[in-house]
């Protein structure tokens, strides 16, 4: 393969000629083994390569450490430079710390798939979407299992996911019968998305058929499949890590994700983009900084009291809202001690030199 066809372009060749020593080697990071341990690409061959204990010990956040889909300089197969991203899908890391956790690194496109038996969540659908573009990527709505219910059901599921996501492309599709409901091969629908050098990312719940999806692509059985529980059409876990896989014939990579139970705002930025409604009746207000709740000449309030703004649709927003600006908060307090506690290492390490070189010969 070449660097092209791993998804290099311009904006990674300009640091390249900016900033990357020569002895270092572009790569592209494919998988994320463990801890240290990455797979990385670098046109010529696939390999192991390790992350240093410099490298993370300097990064100042997590979301500063090589994720799948990132470019990095390799010398002698160890990772010594990350390149600036183009684009990245991020969640706050689930548990107490806060920290930023990278799904996917410089992706085009990101697939979110939600199932329409039992999985179609609105809401959820705003957070993913919300997340997305925050992250500088263009999102495309895949509704699978369409062979599970009937044309009007998936007729309505998609108009209801197109008003709330407008200028995204919505489609129904069924990776098991390798269609779209419309007669139409998988493929045939999805081939205008698989660009030669295009990075897609796949993300959604457990059990919704990425895995099935990414096998009819791939055209074999390489990612592991398990049917959904029978009792509630839960899914399950099949797919445990992130991996970058080439399309072969389209040309396009395939970022396969394993199922996520929660998605939490780590970037509120792309609350605008999936929320264009709320932020056009937002500038008719009378005052830049109205909450919305009460103040005199609000429109937004106005156009809820109206009924011309779903009333569902202002709750979401509110409530990522609400999380973006709790977690910015959060953010904000842990850089601060992160910071601090990387002077008082600083300074400790400092005293010990001096130390060192006053004591008696």
């Amino acid at each position: 393969m070449t660097l092209e066809q791993l998804g290099w372009n311009s904006f990674f060749q300009k640091q390249l000629n900016g900033s990357l020593a020569p002895a270092r080697v572009p790569a592209r990071v494919m998988e994320h083994v463990r801890s240290n341990i990455y797979r990385v690409h670098t046109g010529l061959e696939e390999s192991p390569a390790t992350l240093p204990g410099a490298f993370r010990h300097n990064a100042a956040t997590r979301g500063e450490l090589p994720a799948v889909g990132d470019w990095v300089g390799v010398r002698d197969t160890v990772i010594e430079h990350l390149f600036t991203r183009q684009s990245v899908f991020s969640r706050q890391a689930a548990g107490a710390v806060v920290a930023e956790q990278v799904i996917a690194a410089n992706v085009d496109v990101v697939l979110v798939m939600t199932s329409l038996n039992r999985d179609l969540n609105l809401a959820r659908l705003e957070r993913y979407l919300a997340s997305v573009w925050a992250g500088g990527a263009m999102p495309v709505v895949l509704l699978s299992k369409s062979d599970l219910v009937d044309a009007h059901t998936a007729e309505e599921a998609i108009a209801d996911v197109a008003a709330i996501a407008p200028g995204v492309t919505v489609l129904a599709v069924s990776a098991t019968e390798r269609s779209d409901g419309e007669g139409r091969s998988l493929s045939d629908t999805l081939a205008p998305l698989l660009r030669p050098g295009r990075t897609l990312a796949l993300v959604g719940s457990s059990g919704v058929g990425k895995s099935t999806l990414t096998n009819v692509l791939l055209g074999r059985d390489e990612q592991a499949v398990t049917p959904i529980r029978d009792g509630d059409d839960r899914g399950r876990h099949t797919t445990v890590s992130r991996r970058l896989i080439p399309l072969g014939d389209y040309g396009a990579l395939l970022l396969d994700t394993p199922g996520m139970r929660e998605l939490q705002i780590w970037d509120g930025d792309g609350l605008a983009q999936a929320f264009p409604e709320i932020e056009t009746l937002a500038a008719e207000c009378r005052f830049r900084d109205c909450r919305h709740e009460g103040e005199p000449g609000c429109a937004v309030r106005q156009a809820l009291d109206d009924e011309r703004l779903d009333a569902r649709r202002m709750e979401s927003f509110r409530k990522l809202e609400r999380e973006q600006h709790f977690a910015a908060v959060k953010q904000d307090a842990a850089l601060r001690a992160e910071q601090k506690k990387r002077w008082k290492s600083m300074h400790k390490a400092i005293r010990r030199m001096y130390e060192e070189r006053d004591k008696p010969k």
